[in-house]
């Protein structure tokens, strides 16, 4: 079967366009997401520490998650891999790795970390230290 390219060019087109706006539909997701956002929270300075668990493959793992407050925007932190099975710590690891290009100088409200470093799992386990970490600080 012999396609013309007139018609190869109208399909490669027609791809195109979908491509494009459907990178223009993720584009203006995260930007009205981060607009909902509300950092009218107050949170006291000072360092915190928390640990959070999400499922694996493997089961349930966990990560130590510790941060410094400084007007509400992390200043400082550090992930410590708790996994059991090597290959959940291998990703703790990696995310450890990536964390603090993400989330450092950020405020704590404005932190969604999805996918640090290959690693998207270890995320579930670190929001939920983030969560314990919010509660702690939160003033007033």
């Amino acid at each position: 079967m012999t396609t013309s390219p007139r018609l190869a060019t109208a399909r490669l087109a027609a791809v195109g366009t979908a491509g494009l706006g459907l990178l223009t539909l993720a584009g203006c997701a995260g930007g009205a997401a981060d607009a909902m956002v509300d950092t009218s929270a107050s949170y006291a300075d000072g360092d915190y520490s928390a640990e959070g668990s999400y499922i694996s493959p493997a089961g349930e793992q966990s990560v130590k998650v510790e941060l410094t407050l400084k007007d509400d925007a992390v200043t400082a932190v550090t992930v410590t891999p708790e996994a059991d099975d090597p290959q959940a710590k291998g990703f703790q690891q990696k995310f450890a790795g990536g964390i603090s290009d993400v989330i450092v100088g950020k405020d704590i409200d404005t932190l969604d970390v999805s996918r640090v470093a290959g690693s998207s799992l270890t995320s579930g386990g670190f929001t939920k230290a983030i969560e314990s970490i919010k509660a702690e600080a939160l003033e007033g």
